[in-house]
């Protein structure tokens, strides 16, 4: 009966202290309590309005649902900043009379992350994604919210793994 209650005690140990260094986004342990996600710029050649209020906040909301860091204005432990610099439209197979049947929107984003606690991790670099659709269809309204959604949804989680996950 002591051996049952020893395994059952160290068991119960193991796993209490085995999940304070993982959790189920992947990302281990974080040391920063605080990030900045910086409002991205669209310098892109093709403007298309209010996308990068859409990416800034949708960045800043993927953080905060996964992970316990707190957002803040200024001075964040963790800081994301850039701009998107590509949104392009174009033509991927085409008709016999020489008219797109399918388009691709693609969206690259380039991000500089700052980890004040970890110099070792900061970095600069380039995200894309895309999203294809019928040539004869025009990305307005509801198809380009679903289109910038998915787009937004892929990068943010390529970004939040590139800094915090390291994958």
């Amino acid at each position: 009966m002591k051996k049952l209650h020893f395994i059952l005690i160290f068991l119960t140990f193991f796993s209490i202290s085995s999940c304070s260094y993982y959790n189920f986004t992947g990302t281990g342990k974080i040391d920063a309590k605080t990030f900045q996600v910086n409002y991205f710029q669209n310098t892109a050649p093709l403007i298309e309005p209010g996308i990068e209020r859409t990416f800034t906040l949708e960045l800043q909301e993927i953080l905060q649902n996964q992970t316990n860091l707190n957002l803040t204005n200024n001075n964040g432990d963790l800081v994301y900043e850039g701009e998107i610099t590509d949104y392009r439209i174009t033509p991927m197979t085409a008709t016999a009379d020489q008219l797109a049947a399918q388009n691709r929107l693609t969206i690259t984003v380039k991000v500089r992350f700052t980890n004040k606690k970890k110099p070792d991790d900061d970095f600069e670099k380039s995200f894309s994604f895309y999203h294809d659709f019928p040539g004869n269809d025009q990305l307005v309204g509801a198809r380009l919210s679903t289109a910038l959604d998915e787009i937004f949804e892929r990068i943010t989680q390529d970004i939040f793994n590139a800094s915090l996950a390291k994958w």
